[in-house]
């Protein structure tokens, strides 16, 4: 494996510094280590003031106590006292001076003389020494001196080492904590940051993947349910989503230019026959030209329709119809139809009207390319064909149905036939291209609906189930989709 070089590993560094968490984990690094310091330097101050009160209260009180022991037994029974004290351990500090400054007793062996000299008695550091101490060792310690009649001096304190120790241990754990802080948000920083590039280089090279026209990359997911993982899980459903839809797009361009190729080819064959031979046929060959030339119109159209209608932009507004009603519109659209072609054609219908939330051209549309391709198939097999149009609530909402008994659809090629061109007449001899079940299933989707082919025994059996009015009536209010429905309608919609 190659090493990289020092340019390489200047560039990575440099980069790491440049990401957004580098600069969020260098501001809560920040913030966080002044806010420690802040908080250890308070704690630190506040015991220390706390500790010096605690220890002026003390030598006060001492100090009130030795001065109504000379009131009671004068200097001699303060010596007592402060020789008792000075013989047990502790902090306490005494000391008993005669007017030349010698020592009378006492546990301090040695202090500035110009402690003793001082006309004030408020508490104030000093340094000390023990008795029985080495010379060098000093100690510093807050007293109070007073003046005793005689000429006497009188000195009470307390060492402070304790407390300066203790200041000594908070100075020490704060540079402890800050240095942790700065390691610990340092490694976070490296983890967070190597982390969050390996994800991003992971969806950077997926996108260069899918520009380079690979449509089958997708976004790695790591199962750990972070926020990068519901992102790459979206993203992952859109790009399937497009892949879909530009193999689709493929599809139908193949589809497209084989279908259309035919008519096209036999239309200029008869228009340069007809150039050819003016005074032979010229206006029959014309008039087929005309038919075919509407047929490839009504085919764009319903392209055009169902490319709106899936778009959910094709200007029409949703509202409250009335479904019985346009079953009945499109039986007696299709009777005459029905009726030449010896096929039997019915109503299914329940005693009260039945509402739905919709648009009523839309779902014209598509019941009646239903109505028209059972018509013909079933027609064409069977003696005594019929077809039943049937409305009634369902669990979710409404059904549309439209059954026969013709042939049917094998139940491998349903999901299929609802694709745009395709046709189970693989000879193509039949009129039409394939477009009607996929204008169907544009509408029901757009309705937020499903559409089901089911064996109706014999033959097929379209069901449109549609969410019931106040459900589809909420979202449409909550989508711009709704608000504009549908594509114009032209008749290029039917038999497609």
């Amino acid at each position: 494996m190659a090493e990289r070089s020092p340019a390489g590993k200047v560039g990575g560094r440099l980069r790491l510094l440049r990401t957004t968490a580098f600069k969020l984990a260098a501001v809560y690094l920040a913030v966080f280590t002044i806010f420690a310091a802040f908080l250890i330097f308070y704690i630190a101050k506040n015991t220390t003031q706390l500790l010096t009160t605690q220890l002026a209260e003390a030598v006060d009180q001492e100090t009130l106590e030795l001065a109504r022991q000379y009131e009671v037994g004068g200097l001699s029974r303060v010596a007592r006292i402060i020789d008792r004290h000075s013989r047990q351990p502790g902090a306490s500090l005494y000391l008993v001076t005669d007017p030349d400054g010698d020592i009378i007793v006492g546990n301090v062996a040695a202090v500035p003389p110009e402690v003793l000299t001082r006309p004030d008695s408020d508490l104030h550091p000093i340094p000390y020494r023990r008795l029985e101490e080495d010379t060098s060792a000093d100690h510093v310690a807050l007293v109070r001196v007073f003046a005793l009649p005689g000429g006497f001096r009188l000195l009470v304190g307390r060492d402070i080492g304790e407390r300066q120790r203790f200041v000594a241990i908070i100075r020490q754990a704060l540079i402890l904590t800050v240095g942790l802080m700065v390691v610990l948000g340092l490694a976070s920083w490296l983890f967070v940051s190597r982390r969050v590039l390996k994800r991003i280089d992971s969806i950077s090279a997926t996108s260069r993947q899918i520009m380079t026209g690979d449509l089958s990359g997708r976004l790695e997911v790591t199962g750990t349910g972070d926020e990068f993982d519901r992102l790459a899980l979206s993203l992952n459903t859109m790009l399937a989503r497009i892949e879909a839809l530009m193999v689709g797009l493929k599809q139908v361009s193949d589809n497209i230019a084989h279908d259309l190729k035919t008519p096209l080819t036999r239309m200029r064959n008869r228009v340069e026959t007809a150039l050819a031979h003016p005074d032979d046929g010229g206006r029959e060959a014309l008039v087929t030209t005309l038919e075919d030339a509407d047929q490839l119109i009504r085919t764009f159209d319903a392209l055009l329709m169902i490319a709106r209608t899936e778009a959910g932009s094709s200007g029409l507004a949703f509202g409250e119809i009335d479904g019985s009603a346009v079953v009945a519109d499109v039986v007696e659209l299709y009777e005459p139809l029905a009726e030449d072609a010896g096929v039997s054609l019915s109503a299914d219908l329940p005693d009260e009207p039945v509402m739905l939330y919709g648009n009523r051209e839309l779902l014209s549309q598509a019941l009646a390319n239903l109505v028209d391709n059972a018509i013909k198939h079933a027609g064409e097999v069977v003696e005594d064909a019929h077809v039943t149009i049937g409305l009634k609530r369902g669990k979710a909402g409404v059904e549309l149905s439209v059954a026969d008994n013709g042939p049917g659809i094998p139940e491998a090629d349903r999901p299929r036939v609802i694709e745009r061109f395709v046709r189970l007449d693989e000879s193509r001899t039949r009129p039409g291209f394939g477009l009607g079940l996929a204008l169907v299933a544009a509408v029901t989707k757009l309705h937020h609906g499903e559409l089901r082919l089911e064996d109706a025994a014999p033959g097929l059996r379209a069901v449109l189930a549609l969410p019931n009015e106040r459900a589809l009536t909420d979202d449409a209010k909550s989508s711009e989709a709704k608000d504009q429905a549908a594509a114009a309608v032209s008749g290029g919609g039917k038999g497609a």
